[in-house]
């Protein structure tokens, strides 16, 4: 199963994604001029080059996270993954960052929320493609006034200026602004002197990208008079060309024509050369006929002499009077070369004949006539093709792979062509031997295999336009277009954070009955695409049908999806369907780390930390869950925030380090996060007191769905703070607490029934004493169970009569009363399909 993470699957089309980050409206640090106008010029550079291009200009730290899953996503399995970021960059003890437009950087916490470390960029890079390329225009002088920021489990001093060195692995290639701790310039055009520079030079074509990113260090060098010198750091072993252009023109190998003598000159009727990937063709005669003249516009054109490719369908043959009688064979043989040193070769064979006399009016009728009909019908060709085309709208599935569109001309005539005029905003267009890219042609014969493949995360139509013509006649435009569409088992069972996913996603709860079916389709239609399979085991646990849902999510594992290993360790790590077992929980853990899944790595760097299962290691495990949190996975986040609110394993407790991750998870609607800070606020712990605002974090939570806020609320109408003392409404919020899974609530909610005293009712304090131990698998509450057993055989009984009375169906029961509570309770808030994730 973990060898299919490591290969990648041989194409005909190499699969290129570029993601082009241009950074300049910084909220609370000098903006930059340049970036916003680099992003613009970069991105036509790569799209021009024939790569599937994400950009972006001015992203917070939230929308990177949520454009950079999108980009990776896409680039999984890719042969070539590049990052051009141009923006505010700094480097802290050797680390470098990369600085979103919202962030403050004001707190010695606030690089590990709000700045993105380039490390951990490179590595999700690194596990997903075989060649990665990250190219900074970034090394500018750092802005911030604070000097010392958390790292890992040090505070150290940032650097002033330029970016570290990095240390690049295998098939990498890291290239800079200017050298390691320098300083890169705006320069006073309109782009930076390093992103002109590449966008200039990154189109020569067939260039390996070593000995362009030399042209651009010339230039640079030149424009900043020695200032500043583009540096880059190589591992490559594999050539990467960023405009490549091994096509050939495109022509058909053999004509016939019947040429009269003593007519004149006649049009040879050949057709244009077609070059697919844009730019000029030329033309040289390599043999021109023994049998008369070869003529342009008048004049004669002879052996190796060159013409334009746009001409050739000019070109006429002129023969004297007395050949051809009898009829005599002859021919001409030329070649067609591109600029980037593709070659084609034709050739046209003549039967000469005589033009004299009345045959030869015959004849020269017929001829006369035949051209007619052929351009008379190559007009239609031409109008039916793009009656064929135009006004179309295709919908087309994301994260499928290319798409045929499944185009049908109305013709095979080799004159007509197809020129991409407007290609699509976002998204490739390829055949299956080539990229397209917005200068690129396609024959006629080349429609029918025309597909495209949409950009991850885009949902917009797309309009695609082609200028149709045969040779160099008339043309007609035609336009179409495209729409991305989700699937909707994706809509139905997609999961957060999944970096193999096309959708926001839905927690476990969220996932509807009709999932099941939904996803079924989907297997069947794209049995190759692993994503589907995990989808259904997803959709198959929700509706309880665990063994089913192994089945499918295994199916995933097995092809691929990353997430579906961390499943996997779920499963073992909660016994659900399997036996517990801790340490193959450990296992799947840690490939789906190894291959950049935040859950992996949350699950796999608490085991480390904490040693569960695992010989601990605090510092492994911290960085795991570091890296997870920098990915936008909120329950790393919450983790961190405990983990610095007490201090543990020899971790400083810092409690402002604490909240700045709590805070982050709220930023990201996590409502875990919210009732962590809340209670923040309400003990003052990193923060001032502030029981309003508390309150408001506990009640969103609640609206949420989190299973520990109501209890949280519910302690301050208990108590009174922040609040009116309310009974009331604080055994209400209990008995949601315990419904939602809240030992503690439950807990509480037993404790509120006996301060009434004389009024208690000790049949319902048995019952939520029941409800605690049975929904306390950590025995966090020990004293739970002796204080249930303190209780008489009156109220067990009643409790006990009322929770059977409440089950849908009986369940064998055996053992003390105690325990038989225990067991109901459980089989009755499990009998209400709690959230699966929970625990």
């Amino acid at each position: 199963m973990l060898a299919s993470f490591t290969t990648f699957e041989a194409s005909a089309v190499e699969r290129r994604v570029a993601f082009v980050i241009g950074n300049s409206d910084y909220q609370e640090i000098s903006a930059l001029k340049n970036p916003a106008k680099d992003v613009v010029d970069v991105s036509d550079t790569f799209r021009q080059a024939g790569f599937d291009v994400f950009v972006a200009s001015n992203l917070t730290k939230l929308q990177f996270e949520d454009q950079f899953r999108n980009y990776l996503a896409a680039v999984d399995g890719a042969d070539i993954a590049v990052v051009y970021y141009s923006g505010h960059g700094f480097q802290i003890g050797g680390e470098n960052f990369l600085i979103p437009v919202d962030a403050s950087l004001k707190q010695a916490a606030d690089v590990e929320v709000q700045a993105i470390k380039l490390n951990d960029v490179l590595q999700q890079m690194r596990s997903k493609s075989k060649i990665q390329v990250i190219i900074l225009d970034a090394c500018r002088n750092n802005p911030f006034p604070r000097k010392d920021y958390w790292l890992r489990d040090q505070l150290l001093t940032a650097s002033g200026t330029g970016l570290a060195q990095v240390r690049s692995s295998l098939n990498t290639l890291i290239a800079f602004a200017t050298e390691p701790g320098a300083v890169a310039y705006d320069g006073a055009g309109d782009l930076s002197p390093f992103s002109s520079a590449f966008s200039r030079r990154a189109l020569a074509p067939n260039q390996e990208i070593r000995t362009v990113m030399s042209a651009v260090r010339r230039d640079v060098v030149e424009a900043t008079k020695g200032l500043q010198v583009p540096w880059e750091n190589s591992s490559l072993i594999d050539e990467v060309v960023l405009m490549r252009r091994s096509s050939r023109p495109s022509l058909p190998p053999v004509l016939e024509k019947v040429v009269l003598s003593g007519a004149g000159p006649v049009d040879l009727d050949l057709p244009e050369p077609v070059e697919v990937d844009g730019g000029t063709i030329t033309v040289s005669i390599d043999r021109p006929p023994t049998l008369g003249r070869l003529m342009l516009d008048g004049k004669a054109v002879e052996a190796g002499e060159l013409i334009q490719g746009k001409d050739l369908p000019r070109l006429q043959m002129d023969v004297p009077k007395g050949i051809g009688e009898p009829e005599e064979m002859d021919m001409l043989a030329y070649a067609a070369r591109d600029n980037w040193g593709g070659e084609a070769k034709g050739m046209l064979v003549f039967r000469v004949k005589s033009g004299e006399g009345t045959q030869g009016e015959q004849v020269m009728a017929s001829l006369e006539a035949e051209q007619e009909q052929q351009v008379l019908q190559r007009g239609i060709h031409v109008t039916g093709a793009a009656e064929a085309i135009e006004s179309r709208e295709i919908d087309v599935p994301v994260g499928v792979g290319a798409v045929a569109l499944s185009l049908d001309l109305p013709t095979d005539d080799a004159a007509v062509s197809l020129r991409v005029a407007n290609y699509p905003a976002t998204g490739t267009l390829s055949l299956p031997d080539r990229a397209l890219s917005p200068e690129s042609s396609l024959t006629v014969g080349e429609v029918e295999v025309l597909r495209y493949e949409p950009q991850i995360g885009a949902s917009a139509p797309v309009e695609v336009a082609f200028e149709i013509r045969a040779d160099s006649g008339a043309s007609k435009p035609a336009k179409m277009t495209l729409s991305p569409s989700v699937d909707p088992c994706d809509s139905a069972a997609g999961e957060p954070l999944d970096l193999q996913g096309v959708v926001p996603g839905l927690l476990p709860n969220e996932i509807g009955a009709e999932a099941v079916k939904l996803c079924e389709a989907a297997v069947k239609a794209y049995p190759d695409v692993a994503r589907f399979r995990y989808e259904l085991g997803r959709a198959l646990l929700a509706a309880g049908k665990v063994d089913q849902a192994r089945k499918a999510i295994q199916q995933a594992a097995d092809r691929g999806h990353v997430r579906a290993v961390f499943e996997l360790g779920y499963l073992y790590a909660t016994g659900t369907g399997v036996a517990v077992d801790r340490k193959k929980a450990n296992a799947f853990y840690a490939a789906a780390a190894d291959k950049g899944d935040p859950y992996g790595m949350t699950s796999w760097g608490r085991a480390l930390f904490n040693g569960y299962g695992v010989e601990r290691d605090t510092g492994k495990g911290l960085d795991l869950l570091l890296k997870a949190a920098s990915m936008g996975h909120t329950y790393a986040m919450n983790d961190l925030g405990a983990i610095f609110t007490e201090g543990r394993n020899g971790v400083t407790g810092d409690q402002a380090r604490a909240v700045a991750f709590l805070e982050a998870g709220v930023q990201r609607q996590d409502m875990y996060s919210m009732n962590l800070l809340g209670r923040n606020y309400l003990s003052g712990r990193g923060v001032e007191k502030d029981p309003k605002a508390a309150l408001a974090l506990f009640q969103k939570a609640i609206d949420l769905g989190q299973p520990y806020a109501p209890g949280s609320l519910a302690r301050m109408y208990r108590d009174g703070v922040g609040v009116e003392q309310n009974l009331d409404e604080a055994q209400r919020l209990f008995e949601l607490a315990t419904s939602r899974g809240d030992q503690s609530g439950a807990y509480d909610r037993a404790a509120l029934e006996m301060q009434k005293g004389d009024k208690a009712d000790q049949a319902v304090a048995v019952r939520f004493l029941a409800f605690t131990v049975a929904l306390d698998l950590r025995n966090e509450l020990p004293d739970a169970r002796a204080t249930l057993a303190q209780f008489g055989a009156k109220p067990k009984a009643a409790a006990l009569k009322q929770l059977r009375g409440e089950l849908k169906s009986k369940i064998p029961l055996s053992g003390s009363v105690d325990k038989q509570l225990v067991k109901v309770a459980r089989a009755v808030w499990e009998q209400a399909n709690p959230r699966r994730d929970l625990f």
